[in-house]
C-alpha cells in the first residue's frame, strides 16, 4: 500500500464518536478518529514497513502516527528517527504509548530511554520513563541493569510529587512495571510506591484513574504473576 491509499483508508474508518473522545484527550486536527482495531486491518495489509511509517509519522495526521508506530521496523528505525518521533509527539497517546513502545524493542533502548527522561520537556521525558518501563518488561531480568533501574524507582520517589501532570503518571506507571517485572526490585518497588502514596493527576475523564502502585503491584503479586514478560510493548 501506499501513503496515499492508506490515508485514504484511515479517511474512511473515520468514526466521530472516537474522534470526539480523543480530542478530550489531546488530539488536534488533522485527524480522523480511528479505532485502534481498525487500524490493525491496515497493518494487516502492510505488515512491518520501515520507510511507509516514516512516511505516516510525518502527515502530522494523529492516526497515521499511530499506525506508523505499529508498522515501524525497531531494526531498521534509528535513533535520530525516534528523536524525531518523540518531539512531534504532541499528546499522550503519541509519546506515552506510540514513540515508546517502538523505542523499547530497539537494540538501543535502554540508552534513549536514559537520555529522553533528562529532558525539559515534559512529553520526552515521559516517553523515556515510558520506553524504560516497556524494556523491563520484555527483556529477561538476567539482562537488565537492576542496579540503574534501582537508582531510577528512588529518583521516582523523590520527584514524583513535584513532576508535571503527565510525566508524574508515566512515573507511577514506571513503579508498577519494575515492581510487577523484575522480581528482584519488587519489594524495593512495593516500598517505594509505599512513600509515594496515591499521586494527584489531572486527567481527561472522570472515568479515567490513577492506578494505586501498592495495590496494582499486590494484586499482580498475588496473582502469581510477578515477573511476566510480555512479547511486544506494541498493542
Amino acid at each position: 500500500m501506499t501513503l496515499k491509499e492508506i490515508m485514504i483508508e484511515l479517511e474512511q474508518f473515520g468514526d466521530a464518536q472516537t474522534k470526539k473522545t480523543l480530542m478530550k484527550h489531546g488530539a488536534k486536527e488533522p485527524f480522523f478518529g480511528v479505532k485502534v482495531a481498525d487500524l490493525k486491518k491496515i497493518l494487516k495489509k502492510t505488515k512491518k514497513n520501515h520507510s511507509l511509517s516514516l512516511e505516516l509519522y510525518a502527515t502530522g495526521n494523529s492516526d497515521a502516527m499511530y499506525l506508523a508506530g505499529l508498522m515501524a521496523d525497531e531494526n531498521k528505525i534509528t535513533e535520530a528517527q525516534l528523536d524525531l518521533w518523540v518531539q512531534q509527539a504532541y499528546w499522550y497517546y503519541l509519546s506515552e504509548f506510540t514513540v515508546p513502545w517502538v523505542a523499547a524493542e530497539t537494540p538501543f533502548a535502554f540508552s534513549i530511554g536514559l537520555k529522553w527522561i533528562e529532558s525539559e520537556q515534559e512529553q520526552i521525558a515521559a516517553a523515556g520513563w515510558a520506553t524504560l518501563a516497556s524494556y523491563a518488561a520484555l527483556q529477561p531480568n538476567s539482562t537488565l541493569d537492576t542496579t540503574v533501574y534501582s537508582q531510577l524507582l528512588e529518583r521516582v520517589a523523590a520527584n514524583i510529587h513535584h513532576a508535571p501532570n503527565r510525566l508524574s503518571y508515566v512515573m507511577n506507571g514506571f513503579v508498577i512495571a519494575i515492581g510487577t517485572t523484575i522480581n528482584e526490585l519488587t519489594s524495593q518497588a512495593k516500598e517505594v510506591a509505599s512513600r509515594i502514596g496515591k499521586i494527584e493527576v489531572m486527567l481527561a475523564s472522570s472515568a479515567c484513574k490513577v492506578p494505586f502502585a501498592t495495590e496494582y503491584i499486590n494484586k499482580i503479586e498475588v496473582s502469581g504473576q510477578i515477573g511476566k514478560k510480555r512479547k511486544s510493548a506494541r498493542c
